[in-house]
Parts: structure tokens; C-alpha cells; sequence
């Protein structure tokens, strides 16, 4: 993997920005900048994930690792932004980052420098799914541009290995090596884990209303039949209900809220409550796999079901 880092680097300068792009009407240009825009912010906030997560680790090629993802995802917020100016041809408006984005996104930072490792992991294994099997493939579909192609390609191969790299991270925080090695630390004090506990309610509480605008509101328009989103949440459900992965702390609450949520008695009365804690849209929440997906899963590595996920991207 780290090899692949080194030799897999590019280059803005090697697209061909003298491209002109196909005509588009004004709902499509101002869906698509404003888009990109945001997509220069989600990878932004991507890099502040892994840079957190190289500052935690002890294995040197971990950390060099996490510093070539950190470099990727500067260069994946400068495309989008690039390719936001390249496809505002009229000016129709001013275009800035979602608000529930900038709301969202410092308290998300805090959180993770608050929380556990595997925390980080989580969000950013979870996010990097709907990214990568969902969103951008979705969104070249729709931008249906050459220029937008070529960007893609080269993004989609670096989001592969850290997507490879987060499934790796995942199996690392449920195995029993990293559970001694969480015993040996001290114990956070007393005002550690509330402002703890204060960081993640206000990450659990600007959660939803920016996955609504970020992701769940632009995948109904460049994927309305849902199958992407979809099938990248059910990989997700797949990969949290491993017999090792559901019994880490968060993970469990997180399970913990899906399943009262699905339960008709509470749904009903605390339903709108459950789905601002869980942070997701409904649709996302049902239960998307049965009991032959996850025996198949445990019966696979974590290199297979990333394999598998990868493979989702070339789907449709």
C-alpha cells in the first residue's frame, strides 16, 4: 500500500482544463457547481480525518501512509474546486459552502480530537463508502463530461486505497491486540470524557442536516432510483454487524439507536428523535442485508469485503 501511495501521485496540471464543457441548462450548472463546491469541502474535511488518524499511530508506514491521504485529499478539494469554476460558464449566483456544512464540520474535528481512534475510523470508513460507491460515480454520471471522466478516474483510484486502508483500520480497532493496547493507557479524567461526551452530542446533533445536504439531497437528483446510496449503506450495515466490529463501544450505540428506530412501538414516538441521533435519512436505516449476507460475510476477510465494495464502483 505504501508503495502504491508513492508511485500513484498525480497532477492537476495533467487534465485537459482547455476543455470546453457540453451545454448545460441553468438548474443543471448550478446543481453542479454548487456540488463541487461541497465536494471541496468534504475532502478537506477528509484530509483533517486522516491527518488525526496518522497523529495516533505508532507504525511509521501508517503514518506515511496517512500523510500521502492528507496530500490526496488537498488535491481532490483543489479539482473540485477547479471544476466548479470550470463548469459556472453563466455566473448565475455566488456559490459558498453549505451552511449546515460549515456548522457540521468544526464540530466534527473536535469530536474526533476528543474521542477514541476507532471513532474517527468509523465516520470516515462510513463517509468514504457513500463517497466513493455512491456519490462520485453518481455525479460523473450526471456531470456527463469528459474533463469530468478524466478528474474522476484519477480521484476514484486514490479514494480505492483509503478505502482499502479504512476496512484495514477497521479489523485493527476490533481485534483483541488493540483492545490490550487501549487497557495499558490511562484513563481519561473526569473532564476529559465530558468534554467528550459534550464534543459528540454537538457532532450527533449538526450531523444529519449536513449528511441531508451533502449527500442525501444530491444523490436523489444524480442517482433517483437510490440503488447506489443504497447499496453502499448496506455495505456499511454488512461491515458494523460483523460478529467482532458491532461489539466496540460506538459501533454498539450506534446499532443500539438502528435498531430502536426500527422497532414499531418506539419508532412511532420517538422516531424523529432517533434519526437526528443516528444522524442518517430513514430510507438508510431500514435493515438493508439478511441473515445470508452476514454469514457470508464472516466467513470473508476484511481484504474480500473491501475487494467487493471496490467493485460496486464499476457497477450501473
Amino acid at each position: 500500500m505504501l508503495e502504491k501511495c508513492r508511485r500513484d501521485q498525480w497532477s492537476l496540471e495533467g487534465l485537459n482544463w482547455s476543455q470546453t464543457p457540453r451545454s448545460l441548462s441553468r438548474f443543471e450548472e448550478e446543481s453542479i457547481v454548487q456540488y463541487f463546491t461541497n465536494m471541496a469541502g468534504i475532502e478537506r474535511l477528509a484530509g483533517a480525518l486522516f491527518e488525526e488518524e496518522g497523529r495516533r499511530t505508532h507504525d511509521p508506514r501508517l503514518q506515511e501512509i496517512f500523510a500521502s491521504f492528507v496530500r490526496d485529499e488537498a488535491r481532490h478539494a483543489e479539482v473540485a474546486e477547479r471544476l466548479a469554476h470550470h463548469y459556472d460558464r453563466h455566473h448565475y449566483r455566488r456559490y459558498e459552502l453549505d451552511p449546515n456544512f460549515r456548522r457540521f464540520s468544526p464540530a466534527f474535528v473536535e469530536a474526533i480530537r476528543h474521542l477514541t481512534p476507532e471513532v474517527a475510523n468509523v465516520y470516515i470508513t462510513t463517509g468514504e463508502l457513500i463517497l466513493d460507491v455512491a456519490l462520485l460515480r453518481s455525479l460523473q454520471s450526471y456531470v456527463d463530461d469528459p474533463l469530468c471522466d478524466q478528474a474522476m478516474h484519477l480521484i476514484n483510484r486514490d479514494e480505492s486505497r483509503h478505502i482499502a486502508v479504512d476496512f484495514h483500520m477497521v479489523e485493527h480497532y476490533a481485534s483483541p491486540a488493540y483492545q490490550a493496547e487501549l487497557a495499558r493507557l490511562p484513563k481519561p479524567g473526569l473532564r476529559e470524557r465530558a468534554n467528550g461526551w459534550w464534543a459528540l452530542s454537538r457532532l450527533l446533533f449538526h450531523a444529519r442536516p449536513f449528511l441531508r445536504a451533502v449527500f442525501f439531497e444530491p444523490m436523489d437528483l444524480v442517482d433517483p432510483s437510490g440503488q447506489r446510496l443504497l447499496e453502499a449503506f448496506r455495505r456499511i450495515q454488512i461491515i458494523a454487524n460483523r460478529s467482532n466490529v458491532k461489539e466496540r463501544p460506538f459501533v454498539r450505540f450506534m446499532l443500539l439507536l438502528q435498531d430502536a428506530f426500527r422497532n414499531p412501538l418506539l419508532g412511532f414516538f420517538f422516531g424523529r428523535l432517533l434519526l437526528r441521533l443516528i444522524g442518517t435519512d430513514a430510507r438508510v436505516i431500514q435493515k438493508l442485508y439478511d441473515e445470508a449476507d452476514l454469514a457470508r460475510a464472516e466467513a470473508m476477510s476484511m481484504d474480500e469485503l473491501c475487494e467487493e465494495a471496490l467493485a460496486l464502483k464499476n457497477v450501473g
